[in-house]
């Protein structure tokens, strides 16, 4: 009778990236003739390729964290200028929001869905209480106390978030108000995908969510099946893909959109409203992303070209990545809030936010470059180092900066970037 000292059927499961450390710490000899190392050596990543497939994008995206060159609190400048700019819009937004009765008790919720780990969440969030605020004085009422619910996928660094998050201050939340470094509100984290419920029913009062919502919830399956007339070859966005593939990311926003539609409906207080701004398109052809196109689907598409011309990667490996956004057009927004049909549009738009490169010097190709490459990994780079490694997205981004500076003159001509802007409430 054999004895398997490692029976699968009495051990607790085993992250196959564990398998260098479980060896070290187990009888090696009677361990390599189990079951347990033949399943767990067939399941652990090897050089060609460092990801492990199944792991779900939700647990993993993230704009990258830290404060790092490449870091998105380093990298997030030309958002905040762009969300600056629709402060006029935002503030009509607020206008139409209920006040809070003297009688109630209750805080004033605000969530800032998709807010990253920079300090533009902590500028929204303070604009709008004090903005609200002032609404409460004007009206001759007592302000209540404030609520703000900072939430985005478990994988943002909710560190650095709450690193720059000034102290709750002051006796009184007038005092609060009137203080530049203390906080006058509540803050909390919310870590989860906003495609999904996240707060009980009927808990907030404004949901403000920016550049968050082209991000899909997954790269669409067919993308990635090559029996598919949807499999992007050859490709890492849709930009200038065929119909099928753009068909197919229209599919996955529309999906993901109305998800996030019924939940906010579920979530928002009678009386409350909320201000979404996403990535957007000007031209009605799915395949043409403008600014998205140009960010992800030309350098960035050019240097993963490069690692396959140079054997650093497969065709494979390079076909296998997509970035997962999607920049939908007016209508493309408007189909999926009518179909849903929860929440009333008050305002749509598109709204031109300008160029997402800010540069100290726009004669400096070199700084123009850097600039483009560091834009494109502080969004996109913790899943590219998933996907090829630490060492090969270094060469990866590197060749996007030298393939940026050769035309950084005219990148700071043509990347601009189109928003869609929307206000909502509840039918």
């Amino acid at each position: 009778m054999n004895f398997d000292p490692y029976p699968l059927s009495h051990l607790p499961y085993i992250n196959p990236t564990s398998l260098p450390i479980f060896l070290a710490h187990s009888n090696q000899s009677s361990l390599t003739k189990s079951p347990l190392f033949s399943q767990l050596k067939s399941m652990a990543p090897t050089a060609e390729n460092v990801v492990v497939s199944n792991i779900k994008l939700e647990r993993m995206l993230s704009m990258k964290g830290g404060k790092g060159e490449a870091s998105y609190v380093n990298n997030s400048q030309a958002q905040a200028q762009h969300a600056r700019s629709m402060v006029h819009l935002l503030r009509e937004t607020l206008d139409g929001v209920r006040l809070s009765e003297e009688e109630e008790e209750v805080p004033f919720v605000v969530a800032d869905l998709g807010c990253s780990c920079g300090s533009n969440t902590i500028y929204m969030v303070d604009f709008i209480i004090k903005h609200m605020m002032k609404r409460h004085e004007a009206a001759g009422l007592h302000p209540p106390e404030f609520s703000a619910f900072f939430s985005d996928l478990p994988s943002n660094d909710f560190n650095v978030l709450f690193q720059l998050l000034p102290p709750y201050g002051g006796v009184s939340m007038e005092e609060c108000l009137a203080s530049d470094t203390h906080r006058s509100y509540f803050a909390a984290g919310v870590p989860g995908t906003f495609y999904r419920r996240l707060f009980p029913a009927k808990s907030v009062d404004v949901f403000y969510s920016a550049f968050s919502l082209h991000w899909l919830s997954q790269v669409p399956d067919v993308v990635l099946d090559k029996r598919s007339t949807a499999y992007n070859k050859g490709r890492i966005f849709i930009h200038g893909a065929n119909e099928s593939t753009a068909n197919a990311y229209k599919k996955q926003f529309q999906s993901d959109l109305g998800g996030f539609l019924r939940s906010r409906a579920k979530e928002i207080k009678r009386g409350g409203s909320m201000f979404l701004v996403c990535l957007g398109r000007t031209c009605p052809d799915p395949t043409d992303q403008g600014g998205a196109g140009l960010l992800f689907g030309t350098h960035f598409q050019d240097a993963w070209e490069d690692l396959v011309q140079e054997g650093l990667i497969t065709n494979e490996q390079r076909d296998n990545f997509n970035i997962p956004v999607y920049a939908p057009s007016l209508e493309d927004f408007k189909e999926v809030v009518e179909a849903d049909g929860s929440l009333l549009i008050n305002k749509l738009e598109v709204f031109r936010g300008g160029s997402p490169l800010v540069v100290n010097h726009p004669d400096d190709a070199a700084e123009i470059g850097r600039a483009l490459a560091n834009s494109c990994r502080s969004v996109s780079g913790v899943l590219v180092d998933a996907h090829i490694g630490d060492q090969l997205s270094d060469e990866l981004f590197s060749r996007v900066a030298s393939r940026a500076t050769s035309q950084a003159k005219e990148l700071l001509d043509q990347l601009q970037f189109f928003h869609i802007v929307a206000s909502l409430s509840l039918a």
